[in-house]
């Protein structure tokens, strides 16, 4: 059964399913780069809290109070999945309805850019018991598992009745524009949590920024779980159809005050790689008017 939620409604849903990592102690080095699992004092005083990323600043510290390890939260291991018999590796050619497989590319550096350890896993299952065994191979090294399918998800019911065996999974259609059906839940005997994405590459990227990036920075539990968000005046006019989210991709001016302009043609793929951020437009907007102050989401910082 389809369930329709708001994305606010969704996201609750799904950090439900995930939590911080156990903690485990590692030497300085080796520690660089993960999640402060504990809060550090020197005698009384707190110099470094938990929940912060573990940055060369935060070894000198713990140095110079003589620690030579620090409770960290582990790097959550995340298994990417590309399912649909018409994907085909990008080098080779292609015909008919066949499809260059984008999203596990896509995902599995993405989750790399977040802080997780991505493993990609292209698959091309012909049928339910082959996408169960590759999934259930995964278990073991996995705490999270994202699965995509092909770009007009014909692989979506597919996918879902794998995991509804393996599972208790849920199926949902965010009320996200340019978006689509969704599932989640837990699924093997440590019931890990999985996640299906629209099989579309920009439908896929904008929940992976919504939904996968919050899950896996709670996992890290990190203090810090969204992108951050700043106010910028519209260059120019955005709709956005009522009753749904919207995620503009947009670049940032280097004005004072700061400036956002939409980029042009949005249903291309070409605008995740050229927008340095996104404007956000909530479900209740029909959208807004240049020289409006509207939230953007960075993406990258410019000089």
């Amino acid at each position: 059964m389809l369930e329709r939620m708001r994305v606010d409604e969704f996201l609750t849903a799904l950090l439900s399913i995930v939590q911080p990592l156990a903690p485990i102690d590692l030497p300085l080095l080796d520690a660089h780069g993960a999640t402060l699992a504990e809060d550090i004092f020197a005698g009384e005083r707190l110099v470094l809290k938990a929940g912060s990323p573990i940055r060369s600043t935060t070894i000198g510290m713990a140095a110079s109070i003589g620690r030579g390890q620090l409770p960290t939260r582990p790097q959550p291991r995340v298994v990417v999945i590309s399912a649909g018999p018409d994907l085909v590796e990008p080098g080779n050619l292609i015909s008919g309805t066949q499809e260059f497989e984008t999203n596990s590319w896509q995902l599995t550096t993405i989750v790399r850019e977040i802080g997780g350890v991505g493993f990609r896993v292209h698959s091309i299952p012909d049928d339910e018991e082959e996408l169960k065994d590759i999934v259930e191979d995964q278990l073991v090294r996995a705490d999270l598992i994202v699965i995509s399918g092909e770009q007009h998800d014909e692989s979506f019911d597919l996918i879902t009745s794998v995991l509804q065996e393996l599972g208790e999974i849920t199926i949902v259609e965010p009320a996200l524009d340019e978006s689509g059906r969704h599932n989640f839940g837990t699924i093997g005997p440590d019931k890990t949590p999985v996640v299906t994405l629209p099989g579309d590459p920009i439908a896929a990227y904008l929940s992976s920024e919504l939904f996968i990036r919050p899950m896996i920075r709670t996992m890290f539990g990190s203090s810090v779980i969204h992108r951050h968000i700043v106010k910028a005046q519209l260059t120019e006019n955005v709709e956005s159809p009522i009753g749904k989210t919207s995620l503009i991709r947009a670049n940032l001016g280097n004005s004072s005050p700061l400036t956002v302009t939409p980029l042009a043609e949005q249903e291309h793929f070409a605008t995740l790689a050229d927008a340095h951020a996104l404007i956000a437009i909530s479900a209740d907007s029909p959208g807004a008017i240049k020289g409006e102050s509207v939230d953007v989401m960075i993406l990258e910082r410019i000089s």
